[in-house]
């Protein structure tokens, strides 16, 4: 009869902690990451080793002795992502382990990198030390790399306040007197609203301000379904609107009419706030309304 097999368990433990001397290149190495510095060292050929070795791998020779300081940041080459890390990682949060190639190393040092995601480690991103607030000489002292900041978030908020002057002021001043106020050049024979000083097509100043109705046609116009306060109701109209006597069209809102039947060529009529509430501002009118005209060809 087969006899069951001899299990014995054997633990090899070190409670007062396992001590070792680090010789003269692993201990600069560890010495200093304390100072936060990250060093390499040159083998013959040429090559900066990090984490630093007392041999060339490549070719079996001892090192020159000379050290290089390299990093602190660095490219990574390679990684592999942790989703669930375990007691005995350096995070507790999901991260990558990554081959680093620290600027001026010609060897890679391995590394936990936190990241939001796998995709924000691929091959090539820049990473930089993240370190310990006591250094102690120790590999931890980095407690990870972090991808190098390319962007930021901001909050951004402008407060200003405009003046109006010229051209504008005496425009706006009309407006508040429920008037609209243009401009005719003499050479072109256009008549431009709001008011201004210089004809835009010749350049010639402006003598001529007339006052022009509040009628005119849409011709063209567009539908808003996103909410705005000025707007009567969403969906809105926002069109061009001619006025009677012009030749360039203003913007404006389009109200008392379903969107869905809004026009090119339709006859519309300013609806002003009363007279009370006026002040120098376009928000005087509220927006234009069909006049029930018949509708107008456009050229």
């Amino acid at each position: 009869m087969p006899s069951d097999p001899l299990v014995a368990q054997h633990v090899l433990e070190f409670p007062g902690g396992y001590t070792r001397t680090t010789g003269p290149v692993i201990g600069r190495f560890l010495s200093e990451l304390r100072a936060r510095r990250l060093v390499g060292v040159r083998t013959a050929e040429g090559r900066v080793l990090v984490p630093p070795l007392e041999y060339d791998p490549a070719t079996g020779e001892p090192v020159t002795g000379e050290y290089v300081e390299v990093g602190p940041a660095g490219t990574i080459t390679t990684s592999a992502w942790v989703d669930e890390p375990l007691d005995s990682h350096p995070l507790d949060r999901p991260f990558a382990w990554a081959l680093i190639r620290l600027d001026g190393a010609d060897t890679d040092l391995l590394h936990a990198v936190e990241a939001d995601n796998p995709k924000a480690l691929a091959a090539g991103t820049r990473v930089w030390p993240v370190w310990r607030d006591r250094p102690t000489g120790h590999i931890t002292d980095i407690s990870c790399f972090a991808p190098e900041v390319t962007k930021i978030v901001s909050s951004v908020r402008a407060e200003y306040r405009l003046q109006a002057g010229g051209a504008l002021r005496v425009f706006l001043e009309g407006v508040e007197r429920g008037v609209l106020l243009g401009s005719r050049c003499e050479q072109c024979e256009k008549v431009y609203v709001p008011l201004r000083l210089a004809c835009p097509e010749c350049g010639n100043t402006l003598p001529d301000t007339l006052e022009l109705p509040d009628t005119g046609t849409i011709t063209t116009f567009a539908i808003n379904n996103l909410p705005d306060p000025r707007a009567p109701e969403v969906p809105f109209v926002s069109a061009y609107i001619l006025l009677d006597g012009a030749d360039i069209p203003m913007i404006a809102l389009i109200g008392d009419v379903p969107a869905h039947e809004v026009r090119q060529g339709m006859r519309v009529r300013a609806v002003w706030v009363p007279e009370s509430e006026r002040t120098a501002s376009m928000a005087n009118i509220r927006w234009f309304a069909p006049t029930g005209e018949p509708d107008v060809e456009l050229a």
